[in-house]
């Protein structure tokens, strides 16, 4: 049996005889014993497949050489139309030219920018003051990063000689410079102390107690490092003096939380179409959650555009530099000021299976000591301080390599260099829509991990309550409660770190829920003390206090704002364990080591904040009670709350009639803070009628 037939299609402009020339050519033949076999047969312009017994030949056809031809001369006759060349030496112009036309499109962009900022500079300068600074300070970055890459071995050869003037008279130097911020502490604190206070002298000696349990408990403490243990307290205190008591620093600060907390309201949008005009009744649900997603979005954008990228090699090089830490803990711990503990390892993946013990728990510890930029949003949202947030965001990078080199010191030799510690890479999106979508995506599963945590932990809480209670009263105790036991574990603690007495046991109550649950709970119950302060209403109530100090309050969201729980240990075991497999057995043990180092950076982060708060009623108390009290219409105001606790807290009674008002207070104005707040820690009836 033969099948005959043309293969090759009919091609538009060409004979048919050149397809005619052109014939495929199959034979069948059965094959005696072997069933049917298939043969080809070749004939020219075609490629022959060789077959196998039992399968079917396919013949492969080619043009022949004369057709070939035929279409090339028509390819090279053809000529370019008009729009075409014009197209063509655009094009050429363009790739020739690149450069100088890159210049000349920035230039142009750039000076409109400048304009465009000048402009709003004369029409209201104080209006347009954050434009300008953020100007400012792009420009400066941009011509020092030109400068560096250009220029940086020519910098460092003027810079030589004194380097090596001030290497050559390091040995006395260094005790020189010690002594002198020794005395300027010793001093700064006598004058602190004689103005505000004894509490701010509470919170040095709990910095101190700090530093000697890390050094007691040291993996190695005869091989402890300190410069980047002294180092890392000291940019610790330095940013807490710069934002907490210069009033440059407290207005940047205050002023950027404002705009993160006007940022995230825009989240309400999204939240109002998806849920409904009354989405506000379930609050965490719908607002607060909602957030995440929104953050989690904006950071995966700017991840794409490089700036989250930039922004951490800028402040891991400044803690290299100062604390001489490794490229790899001051790239992490730079991280972890704006993303999670699982996501900053990520920035040097590739290094984690050769790192030292020593940088694997620098690495855990720092981001147990930290929070992600997605969740500090939703704690904003709860009502907390947004700008001590922020602040304690800040602050706790230096605190937790302070802590780790200190609690684990390095023994071994880092491999890895400044400068593959300081690649990164921009992500795996293709372009901004991309990322955005990616950021919204990957925020499902941490929404879906709050939720469930929280629904869990709560419950978990109130069964455990309950236990507890059930249990002591049967020694006629029933108000046991899991609170009640942290607050007792907790206290000394929280006293230490400059809490007043009695909000210390409220304190130490939020850091039980914090190590045991999560700081999402612990902050959650914060808020409320917040808000009951806010409504200025009675601080006890059958016994029972309602709300603390501001400065309490302070020194709580300092001393909560971290990741160190047990459930975020699994977490981190986890994460890592998954990027650098063969270091298991190391991240394992050094996880609950690295979640004490954590919590005591927080600790030590919460002591600077003590040091360095002083209680917002620094504004005028006389002047404010003097005016409550002697009105007919009592102020019941956040200011003259804050004002009668400083006042109750300072005041000396020994018994009915010696009683010495603090702060020389009136006895009207302690009289009035005592019907005001009916403070169950003082006995106002001591106070004379008569003064």
């Amino acid at each position: 049996m033969e099948l005959r037939g043309t293969a090759a299609p009919r091609a538009e402009g060409y004979s048919n005889t050149a397809f005619q020339n052109e014939e495929s050519v199959l034979e069948n033949q059965n094959a005696s014993g072997n069933g049917n076999s298939i043969r080809s047969r070749a004939v020219p312009g075609r490629e022959p497949i060789n077959t196998k017994q039992g399968e079917e030949g396919v013949t492969i056809e080619q043009d022949p050489p004369s057709i070939r031809e035929d279409m090339e001369d028509d390819q090279e006759t053809h000529k370019k139309g008009c729009l075409e060349k014009k197209y063509d030496l655009i094009c050429d112009f363009c790739k020739k030219h690149k450069t100088i036309l890159r210049y000349i499109i920035w230039g142009i962009l750039i000076a409109g920018y400048l304009a465009m900022v000048i402009a709003a500079c004369v029409l209201n300068f104080h209006r347009a003051l954050p434009l300008f600074v953020i100007t400012v300070v792009v420009i400066f970055f941009v011509i020092w990063d030109h400068l560096m890459a250009k220029y940086e071995y020519r910098i460092d050869e003027i810079l030589s000689p004194g380097r090596r003037l001030l290497n050559g008279h390091w040995f006395w130097l260094k005790w020189v410079i010690w002594s002198l911020l020794i005395l300027g502490v010793i001093f700064w604190l006598i004058f602190d102390t004689a103005r505000l206070g004894q509490q701010q002298l509470i919170s040095f000696g709990g910095l101190i107690m700090y530093i000697v349990l890390a050094f007691v408990f040291s993996k190695h403490p005869t091989k402890v490092y300190w410069r980047p243990v002294f180092w890392g307290i000291g940019l610790q205190f330095l940013l807490g003096l710069l934002i907490l008591r210069t009033n440059p620093g407290f207005v940047a600060f205050d002023w950027l939380g404002r705009q993160v907390q006007t940022f995230l309201a825009y989240t309400d949008a999204g939240a109002v179409f998806v849920f409904g005009e009354k989405y506000t009744d379930h609050f965490f649900a719908f607002q607060v959650l909602p957030i995440v997603v929104f953050f989690s979005t904006v950071m995966s954008m700017l991840y794409y555009l490089g700036l989250m990228q930039w922004i951490i090699r800028k402040v891991g090089w400044l803690m290299l530099i100062t604390m001489g830490s490794s490229p790899i803990e001051s790239v992490v711990a730079a991280g972890n000021i704006f993303v999670g503990q699982t996501e900053s390892p990520l920035l040097v993946r590739p290094y984690l299976p050769h790192v030292t013990k020593s940088e694997l728990h620098a690495i855990m510890t720092a981001g147990f000591s930290t929070i992600a930029g997605s969740v500090l949003g939703a704690y904003i949202s709860f009502g907390v301080s947004s700008s001590h947030l922020l602040t304690a965001s800040v602050m706790s990078a230096p605190a937790s390599l302070a802590v780790a080199k200190l609690f684990w010191p390095e023994t071994e030799k880092p491999k890895i260099t400044l400068k593959n510690a300081m690649e990164m890479e921009n992500g795996d999106s293709r372009n901004l829509l991309e990322a955005a979508t990616q950021g919204a995506s990957s925020s499902i599963s941490l929404v879906a991990n709050i939720a469930v945590n929280l629904i869990a932990f709560l419950a978990l809480l109130s069964f455990v309550n309950s236990a507890l209670s059930w249990f002591g009263n049967m020694f006629d105790y029933p108000q046991l409660s899991f609170e009640l036991i942290c607050s007792y574990i907790f206290m000394p603690f929280s006293f230490m770190m400059g809490v007043d007495w009695q909000d210390s046991f409220m304190v130490a109550k939020l850091i039980g829920y914090k190590t045991f649950f999560n700081e999402f709970v612990a902050y959650e119950q914060l808020s409320k003390f917040i808000n009951l302060r806010k409504e200025a209403g009675p601080k006890f109530v059958n016994g029972v206090q309602q709300y603390m100090s501001i400065r309490s309050e302070t020194i709580a969201t300092y001393a909560l704002c971290g990741f160190a729980n047990f459930g975020s240990l699994g977490i981190v075991i986890g994460g890592l364990t998954s990027m650098a497999p063969s270091r298991k057995r190391d991240i394992a043990s050094g996880a609950l080591r690295a979640l004490i180092a954590g919590t005591m950076a927080c600790f030590m982060t919460a002591c600077i904040a003590g040091i360095l708060s002083s209680t917002p009623a620094d504004i005028n108390c006389h002047h404010i009670l003097e005016n409550a009290f002697n009105s007919s219409l009592l102020k019941n105001t956040t200011e003259v709350v804050s004002c009668c606790q400083s006042l109750l807290n300072s005041t000396i009674a020994t018994g009915p009639g010696a009683v010495i008002p603090g702060g020389n207070h009136s006895m009207s104005s302690l009289k009035g803070c005592c019907g005001l707040l009916k403070p169950s820690t003082f006995n106002c009836s001591w106070i004379p009628n008569t003064f």
